[in-house]
């Protein structure tokens, strides 16, 4: 596997140090003139006739609106109908999957000031029912990280723990850290959990008995996220129905249709040598598991679910979600960028079904939440005030197709939020999914800052805040 010397590297490279191609620059040439030809195009057009515009562009964006919604319909249908997911049982677990021995395990988490759940992290870990002999669990901890290094090595760890030290250098990321840690070993598989996680104690040995049996073809394993501190307060709760949602619907959907899978960020299971192969990870996208699953796909390697939850942290506060939130955002944004860089090339590989799944997932979901506060303060406009000359913008198809996305979509959304809740096993959450559109509120209110940080601040990492509970 390449490496390279971060602390030099310039990112002026659109393909980055590992050779394919990352998000080392926001935009490429040609998707600059075509940004700048937009804009000036809009300017022109708005000046000779901004009417006939702003009903051209209010139809676009409802068609758009419309295509979204029946796609989340579509995902939701098949997790429901049709889903793939992989369920195995106690008895399935309890020989190697290969008759002989359980294979070689490495697991890794990227840490950075992580002192005050440091203790409760290893504790939680060492409950994972998987030989000792076959299994290496390596804390990934910054150099200059004084905090969490010191309280890792007050606990006198043993086998199979490992302190990793990852060396100062930009950038300072989590992928740059997971890459770092899978320059050396010799190992089967890879999971990937962060500090606070607490993985169902047989999830490893469950991914080992996934991948034995899927085809030669899958490469990486999504397991479930939820979050332990769901009864925390109204955002905790109402993060666990998205989450719940997303995990429980939406992936296995996608897994339903064979589509390319977003991977979580963590409880990613990954086949050892195909992670090497494919370069690891993109040190410079913040959200680099989106990014890695796609990378994935397009070179013929395939995910599954997995049945089986991790238990996380769902952030309590305001103050920190809302960061958290435009990192992820900004990170889909960069995978869209640097995905569509060869638009044509990426078509033909993905095919024309799997494009659209890329397009109305990756794109389409971040530029729902971008353009979503505008109509939500038309409407709120035409409730209140009733402006003279609004109509003209919603003739009636428009009218007829905006207050379906309006109505029923949010509804639908907001209904099957409940019903992901009940699935999850978390039922007395689900009265709470009829607040849901204020939570999507919020949500436009992330994709905004990390659409400006894009911007300004391309590669600066909004760290997720861990409290000790």
């Amino acid at each position: 596997m390449s490496t390279f010397n971060a602390t030099e590297y310039t990112c002026d490279d659109p393909y980055g140090p590992r050779g394919f191609p990352q998000a080392t620059i926001v935009l490429v040439r040609w998707q600059r003139i075509a940004m700048w030809s937009l804009l000036a195009g809009v300017v022109i057009w708005g000046v000779l006739d901004w009417r006939q515009e702003l009903l051209v562009i209010n139809a676009v964006f409802t068609l758009f609106f419309l295509a979204s919604t029946l796609y989340r319909v579509m995902l939701i249908d098949a997790s429901l109908r049709r889903t793939r997911e992989i369920k195995l049982k106690p008895e399935d677990l309890v020989e190697p999957p290969n008759g002989k021995e359980w294979p070689r395990y490495v697991v890794i988490l990227p840490m950075y000031h992580e002192g005050d759940v440091v203790a409760k992290l290893v504790a939680g870990l060492r409950k994972l029912d998987y030989p000792i002999d076959r299994l290496e669990i390596r804390l990934l901890i910054e150099e200059d990280d004084m905090e969490t290094m010191t309280a890792a090595k007050a606990l006198n760890l043993e086998p199979p723990f490992v302190i990793t030290p990852i060396p100062v250098s930009h950038p300072r990321t989590k992928p740059k850290a997971c890459n770092v840690a899978i320059q050396e070993g010799d190992f089967d598989y890879l999971v990937i959990y962060d500090a606070e996680d607490q993985p169902e104690p047989d999830q490893l040995k469950k991914a080992a008995v996934a991948f034995h049996r899927c085809p030669d073809n899958v490469a990486s394993i999504q397991g479930k996220l939820c979050f332990y501190n769901s009864g925390k307060n109204l955002l905790t709760r109402l993060f666990t129905a998205e989450y719940s949602t997303w995990f429980g619907l939406c992936l296995p959907g996608l897994d339903a249709y064979e589509a390319p899978i977003p991977l979580g960020g963590t409880s990613n299971h990954f086949r050892w040598d195909v992670l090497r192969e494919v370069g690891g990870w993109d040190e410079f996208n913040v959200t680099e598991d989106c990014d890695l699953g796609l990378r994935l796909f397009v070179r013929g390697w395939r995910t599954r679910v997995l049945d089986s939850t991790t238990w996380e942290q769902a952030c309590p506060t305001i103050r920190f979600w809302v960061p958290q939130r435009s990192r992820w955002v900004k990170g889909y944004m960069q995978t869209y960028l640097v995905h569509t860089r060869d638009l044509w090339g990426l078509t033909k590989q993905l095919g024309f079904r799997n494009s659209l799944h890329f397009h109305l997932l990756i794109g389409g979901s971040v530029f729902s939440q971008l353009i979503c506060p505008f109509y939500w303060l038309l409407v709120l406009m035409w409730l209140v005030f009733r402006p003279i000359g609004l109509s003209q913008f919603f003739p009636g198809p428009i009218f007829a197709m905006g207050a379906l996305c309006l109505f029923v979509g949010n509804f639908f959304f907001a209904y099957t939020s409940g019903i992901a809740c009940i699935r999850r096993g978390m039922g007395h959450l689900a009265k709470y999914a009829l607040l849901m559109p204020f939570y999507w509120i919020m949500l436009s209110a992330g994709a905004w800052k990390g659409f400006l940080q894009l911007i300004t601040k391309p590669h600066h990492w909004e760290k997720t805040k861990h409290f000790a509970e």
